[in-house]
């Protein structure tokens, strides 16, 4: 691969996680507003057993995604690349270690897109989760309503 080729990929897989970072942020914010609202709204409303019971695994599924989401987004310090190592390195060690430059960028485009599977991984599971969250508090919302059970 070339100089450019390797350098437009590390731009891209630089891009991809910033675009997980981002989705995530705000699917759990939008997570965190519907467990605020559902539990303003449950707190004053006189329930049945079911509708506790559904709209309990809802909020307990919308959780499970707030987990997820926090985890996908959770800083990686460890390993053997990247800005932690560049944190322990003095400026001589750093002049020296980038004269290697394309093989440290194929090795972060490497790292990176590795962290970008597993974080959209994280992510896609969280939707998931919110999905089925939302369905079951619908449930729980149509018993309430409906006066069902």
């Amino acid at each position: 691969m070339s100089t450019e080729g390797l350098t437009a990929a590390h731009a891209e897989v630089k891009a991809e996680l910033a675009r997980t970072d981002s989705k995530a942020g705000l699917l759990l914010a939008f997570v965190g507003a519907v467990m605020a609202g559902a539990w303003t709204t449950a707190k004053d409303l006189p329930l049945t057993l079911p509708a506790y019971v559904i709209g309990g695994a809802g909020l307990a599924l919308l959780l499970a995604a707030a987990v997820l989401l926090l985890r996908s987004v959770r800083p990686r310090l460890g390993g053997d690349g990247g800005f932690p190592l560049w944190a322990t390195l003095t400026p001589q060690q750093i002049a020296a270690t980038t004269e290697t430059h394309n093989l440290a960028v194929a090795a972060d485009v490497v790292n990176f897109s590795r962290i970008a599977v597993a974080k959209y991984t994280l992510l896609r599971r969280a939707v998931d989760l919110v999905l089925a969250a939302g369905a079951l508090l619908l449930i729980a919302a149509l018993i309430v309503l409906g006066g069902a059970l």
